[in-house]
């Protein structure tokens, strides 16, 4: 079925809408509330199967069900990018929301009536990986059909404070949720929380794709359609280089800021508030980055400032593994969380101005891959490094990983020369 057979929500964006800013335009506002609800019914999920998962079996059993999501979620991502680009990440969406609405609430009710063990627990986490594999590459291809090029930086600013702002309160409200009712209460919650956004994204309407852009995302079999994302990707003289210091700098990134910022706090006798307050400030620091992008649209030389904002932050993780005092961890974290929010909201924003809208399910998903796939391997690495040799050197030797993702942007002359639409 063609998108252009759609029903009324999918009529093209009138002129006057087109050139309303983001921020005031009432299609994204939309999108972004609903995006917003369902990343906060995501981190009440997450909670909520965590305390599940530890109530019910051994810790190594509960951390196996909460990891349990991310390996469907990676082997499947590029499959999920080409159903986004092939079907219309709009459909994709609403579709793979409402499975994931559906899911959370049908185990929330089997819960209340009885208490099934793992297994269940283990179901619903790969069958969430499962969809998620094909929402996240949706959500990521959706913004270029809401809005203009000029302003999909400003969209990525606001997605920015959306996950941010799903982060402060998708926790205590999952907590909240278990102090009330169990687990059971949790997931309905989470549940009830995707439901809202499911006729939100009905609501949204799209842009038609120019006709050769909608043509050259129906290749002839959904394989092609895999394989010709790739090679869009490889051979792009921005997005090809812009991957791999994405890849640099999350696998740099991720480590110390997870499973080392834990064992950082544990040797400095911090306790677990100390590294709430350390998380807190980072989470300020990319909150602000998100922001700025939010409020200004654009930034000039925007490949310069995501390949130079990371080099500095890149220094200050190395710093973080030294701070003396604890007020002096928490400033440095919130200059990593600047930095490198910076970096990664510009680098988000080069992904969506500079694909064609045609491939930017495919290119949502390679990213995907990079961040959700890849870069996690370097938790239990990191982990075992710092045991062996402490957490100055890891943390070191991740910031130099970190900033060679900027230097690899910096020697590639289609990132160092990118510039945002105006």
């Amino acid at each position: 079925m063609s998108e252009t057979t759609a029903s009324v929500t999918d009529a093209p964006i009138s002129a006057a809408a087109s050139e309303r800013p983001a921020h005031r335009d009432p299609n994204v506002l939309r999108w972004v509330t609903a995006y917003t609800a369902s990343m906060v019914g995501d981190m009440v999920f997450f909670l909520a199967l965590s305390w599940a998962a530890v109530q019910n079996g051994t810790p190594a059993q509960a951390g196996l069900v909460t990891a349990v999501s991310a390996v469907p979620r990676a082997l499947l991502m590029l499959g999920g990018g080409v159903v986004a680009d092939r079907l219309g990440p709009r459909r994709v969406v609403i579709g793979s929301d409402s499975v994931r609405c559906v899911t959370v609430l049908a185990v929330a009710a089997v819960l209340f009536a009885t208490d099934p063990g793992l297994w269940l627990l283990a179901l619903l986490a790969v069958v969430f990986g499962t969809v998620d594999a094909v929402f996240m590459p949706a959500v990521g291809a959706l913004p270029a059909r809401i809005t203009g090029k000029d302003q999909l930086a400003r969209v990525q600013g606001m997605r920015g404070l959306a996950i941010r702002f799903a982060a402060v309160v998708g926790a205590p409200l999952g907590g909240l949720g278990v102090a009330v009712g169990g687990a059971a209460a949790a997931f309905a919650f989470a549940g009830l929380l995707i439901a809202v956004s499911v006729p939100l994204l009905v609501s949204v309407r799209m842009r038609d794709l120019p006709a050769d852009e909608a043509g050259a995302a129906r290749e002839t079999t959904a394989w092609r359609d895999l394989v010709g994302g790739l090679r869009y990707v490889r051979r792009h003289r921005v997005l090809g280089p812009l991957m791999i210091a994405i890849a640099l700098g999350d696998l740099g990134f991720v480590g110390p800021l997870n499973v080392g910022l834990t064992l950082l706090a544990d040797e400095r006798g911090w306790g677990a508030s100390g590294m709430g307050w350390v998380l807190a400030g980072f989470g300020t620091g990319a909150g602000v980055a998100a922001l700025l992008l939010t409020v200004r649209g654009r930034l000039p030389h925007a490949g310069c400032v995501a390949a130079g904002a990371i080099i500095p932050g890149a220094a200050a993780i190395a710093a973080l593994a030294h701070a003396p005092a604890l007020p002096v961890a928490v400033g440095t974290a919130l200059l990593v969380g600047l930095l490198t929010g910076l970096s990664g909201a510009m680098c988000g924003a080069l992904l969506q101005t500079q694909s064609d809208p045609a491939y930017l399910g495919r290119v949502t998903a390679v990213g995907g891959i990079v961040s959700l796939g890849i870069a996690p391997l370097s938790m239990p690495l990191s982990a075992a490094a710092i045991g062996v040799w402490g957490t100055g050197p890891v943390f070191a030797v991740s910031a130099v990983v970190c900033g060679l993702g900027g230097v690899v942007a910096l020697c590639a002359p289609g990132v160092r020369r990118a510039e945002l639409p105006k």
